[in-house]
């Protein structure tokens, strides 16, 4: 049978607001979000075996539970909702993405997998459906449907789309502290007002360079205050000649510069290499 490759893109989050603490003790939040073009690849076959086969490489292969993770969960509900039936499948996924760093790493890897699901099986499946299946597997994951798009993400659906492309250089720097999003929340006490007048307004003035640069991650001052390392990186990133600005994404551990030239970026990656040798460092450019 033929060994299909995935690619499952990274997302950054350009801006975080958190808006308020929900009776769940979740949080309702709005963010900015797009994708760069770092991913994890992903090698699929249709086997003939009685159990799956799922294994990781590459160099975050690292700490991931083998019988619990995003693949194996996304297998799991798929079946439970009477798709793939008794298919089963050999999965190799290599971890070009740090996990546990506010880049979406093992969500994107199932919205990847569940998108060449769709394509490849032709499933009969609604929308409302899909997305109730993907929330249960991460929070992100159905951000990952949506590749090759900025969009404002709030509560349960998206909002809209931007209708242009940022165009950005990043520079990516995970100091390999693993943040967990549950905790990082639990401890975050700033909230910020809503979109909702520049929304109905004119909304893709939402998405101009200079109002993004402006705007800010509410998780920050948490991830700050219990790690001031990666305070010291994102200062040091924000410093480099001509960066637009630097942020954290998610709730951490990795900052992201954002720059409007590659020669710039790649001076930048120089100039963190060799302050941070120790610290994973990647360049990239938004999708």
């Amino acid at each position: 049978m033929k060994t299909f490759l995935i690619y499952s893109f990274c997302k950054v989050n350009l801006s975080l607001r958190v808006i308020k603490k929900l009776r769940t003790g979740l949080h309702k939040i709005q963010s900015i979000v797009t994708f760069v073009n770092l991913f994890d690849i992903i090698k699929i076959k249709e086997i003939n075996s009685e159990q799956d086969q799922i294994k990781f490489h590459g160099k975050f292969k690292h700490n991931i539970n083998l019988k619990n993770n995003t693949i194996s969960k996304t297998l799991d509900l798929l079946r439970k909702n009477n798709y793939l039936k008794k298919k089963k499948f050999k999965i190799y996924i290599k971890k070009n993405i740090p996990h546990s760093a506010g880049l979406g790493g093992g969500s994107m890897n199932s919205a990847a997998l569940i998108k060449f699901f769709l394509s490849t099986y032709k499933f009969n499946i609604n929308q409302e459906k899909l997305y109730k299946i993907a929330n249960k597997i991460g929070s992100d994951v159905s951000l990952g449907f949506k590749i090759r798009n900025t969009f404002l993400i709030g509560g349960k659906k998206y909002l809209k789309r931007f209708k242009g492309k940022l165009k950005l250089h990043v520079i990516l720097v995970n100091p390999g502290i693993k943040c967990l999003s549950k905790d990082i929340y639990s401890r975050n006490k700033q909230f910020s007002n809503s979109y909702q007048k520049k929304i109905n307004s004119n909304f893709q003035k939402l998405f101009s360079l200079n109002n993004i640069r402006l705007d800010r991650n509410d998780l920050e001052h948490v991830v700050f205050k219990l790690y001031p390392k990666i305070k010291t990186l994102n200062t040091f990133i924000k410093v480099q000649e001509n960066c637009i600005f630097s942020r954290l994404t998610g709730s951490g551990s990795t900052c992201v510069g954002y720059f409007k030239n590659y020669k710039s970026a790649q001076k930048a990656k120089k100039n963190i290499i060799k302050k941070f040798p120790n610290y994973w460092c990647e360049g990239a450019k938004t999708i």
